[in-house]
């Protein structure tokens, strides 16, 4: 014969009273609110967009334009968002010594990787926090991922073009055009955050929306 719940309770506590499978959370106080969890995750975006933007202050309008300094006066490919030639190349080759030549290169393997990897980072965040269809969050977050890829990847053919031996019309035109691919994709990706950051607007509910204007 079953025990009434009085009966369970005196035997078990305050356990007896929960349904069949339900937990009691270790800690209640930690449960947290949907919207305490959007803020939190608002407080992350805004800490890895402010450090994106930092880096880039860092790469391209410190470290990059101090390396004019070791060269003549002439910008690094990095910075030329129009591209450049072969010819270009070829006379900041000859300006360059062994010295500045690693030190450019140890520029691409810090600041030059940490910057797309923590821009990416948190341009994927933004978009993804803000953008609930996933064929669309998909379409948007193709930019910055594309620009990460094609960011590393022109360090390292900058660094080899530099450095090789021999100045190969491929390889420059190669350089040249991930330059350029790489502040388009930048471009793209800021345009694909305030897609989501619209999209998200006016996808939310009326009540919402009116909340937010009060």
């Amino acid at each position: 014969m079953g025990k009434t719940p009085a009966q369970r309770a005196a035997k078990h506590g305050d356990k007896a009273q929960l349904p069949a499978g339900t937990q009691v959370p270790a800690n209640p106080t930690t449960q947290r609110t949907p919207q305490q969890a959007k803020t939190n995750a608002n407080l992350v975006v805004i800490a890895a967009a402010a450090t994106a933007l930092f880096m880039f202050w860092y790469y391209h309008l410190l470290v990059l334009n101090q390396m004019t300094q070791l060269s003549g006066g002439l910008a690094m490919p990095d910075s030329l968002i129009g591209g450049y030639s072969m010819e270009y190349l070829a006379t900041l080759r000859s300006a360059l010594d062994a010295d500045a030549l690693g030190q450019l290169s140890y520029v691409h393997k810090t600041a030059g990787t940490l910057f797309p990897l923590i821009f990416g980072f948190a341009w994927l965040l933004i978009i993804g926090l803000n953008t609930r269809r996933r064929s669309l969050r998909w379409v948007l977050w193709a930019a910055p991922i594309l620009f990460v890829i094609a960011d590393l990847w022109e360090n390292v053919v900058i660094d080899g073009v530099l450095g090789s031996a021999e100045l190969a019309s491929g390889d420059a035109a190669l350089a040249s055009f991930l330059t350029v691919a790489r502040w388009v994709l930048l471009g793209l990706s800021l345009v694909a955050s305030v897609v989501a950051v619209f999209s998200s607007r006016t996808a939310r509910p009326p009540e919402l929306v009116a909340e937010d204007k009060d």
